[in-house]
């Protein structure tokens, strides 16, 4: 039987990725506080681990790399986005690095459906004039919202999440357009009754804008103020995807200022700070990054990531690893 090997989790993860772990015979410590652990303690923490299961509060760079040391052979993110890992600085060192994709596809799909019924509907205003006692009463003008049947949806990443999406948007009667590097596959575009536009094209035309696309270099703050400034005054902006992908102070002031109708968001820029000029607005729905947080989601996320880490100590090829 091989040696144990030392596995560092640098946060809460449910218990069956721990149980996996340990009963394939490694060295498992696991941070579990409730607190984030502090960059210093995580470098101390990773010396001399084979592996580290990670979280995206945690950056995993060269330094945090070399404080592991030569033995680290694989790097598991329990999560689909990997902006959190300096994926080069894995690869120069020949460490393995992997992501949890596909687990979460549906549970993000729910919760970016939920923020454009939200959004539109004022579902989140609403709530708080009951929750805050505000007076009330029903009438044929009061808290008017917006339908969504009939009206295209635009989607900017057409990856699983975004196909997942455009599924229950047209079950609720929405037309499909999309934004991606390339086309997707005939069969796919058939079962959606999608059509691809230029981007600036699917601002300008659609009455809700959802974000999936991953965060890169290339896509910080891909939606700004000219991409604001393109969209209808009608229209709504969802993200799920990642905070910085949008400038969270054009989109506050777009708001403020009616060049957009509203926006639906479960990432910020800053997390978890909020940009301030968000926060006061009545058009603007807030969620805390709760995407994939449910708890058959999350209990598959850790596993799998689990699943890479046993596998890569195997000296087996990782289920999912990240992509060159």
């Amino acid at each position: 039987m091989p040696a144990p090997q030392r596995v560092v989790i640098t946060g809460r993860v449910p218990n069956e990725a721990v149980v996996m772990l340990s009963a394939a015979g490694h060295e498992v410590e696991s941070w579990d506080s409730e607190i984030l652990v502090t960059r210093e303690e995580l470098l101390t923490r990773v010396a001399g681990a084979d592996a580290i299961l990670s979280l995206l509060t945690e950056k995993v760079d060269a330094e945090l790399l070399d404080a592991a040391g030569p033995q680290l052979r694989v790097v598991s993110n329990v999560a689909v986005g990997y902006n959190n890992i300096d994926v080069p600085a894995c690869r120069t060192r020949g460490i393995i690095a992997t992501n949890t994709p596909g687990v979460l596809t549906d549970a993000t799909a729910d919760i970016a459906m939920a923020l454009i019924l939200m959004s539109t509907r004022r579902l989140a205003e609403g709530e708080r004039v009951i929750r805050d006692q505000q007076p009330w009463q029903w009438g044929m003008f009061y808290m008017l919202g917006t339908s969504i049947q009939g009206r295209q949806l635009g989607i900017v990443g057409m990856g699983q999440i975004g196909a997942a999406l455009a599924r229950r948007a047209r079950a609720f009667g929405m037309t499909i357009a999309y934004s991606n590097r390339s086309a997707i596959a005939p069969e796919l575009a058939a079962e959606l009754g999608c059509v691809r536009m230029e981007m600036d094209d699917l601002l300008a035309t659609s009455d809700v804008v959802s974000l999936h696309c991953p965060y890169s270099p290339a896509t910080h703050h891909l939606i700004g103020a000219a991409q604001l400034a393109t969209m209808r005054s009608d229209s709504f902006l969802i993200n799920t995807a990642r905070g910085p992908v949008v400038d969270e102070a054009a989109l506050a002031d777009a708001l403020a200022t009616g060049e957009i109708a509203g926006a639906g968001l479960d990432v910020f820029e800053n997390e978890p700070t909020i940009h301030p000029g968000l926060l006061t607005l009545d058009n603007a729905v807030l969620i805390p990054h709760l995407g994939s947080a449910t708890v058959e989601t999350r209990t598959a996320m850790a596993t799998l990531a689990a699943t890479n880490t046993l596998a890569v100590l195997r000296g087996e090829p990782a289920p999912t690893p990240i992509p060159a």
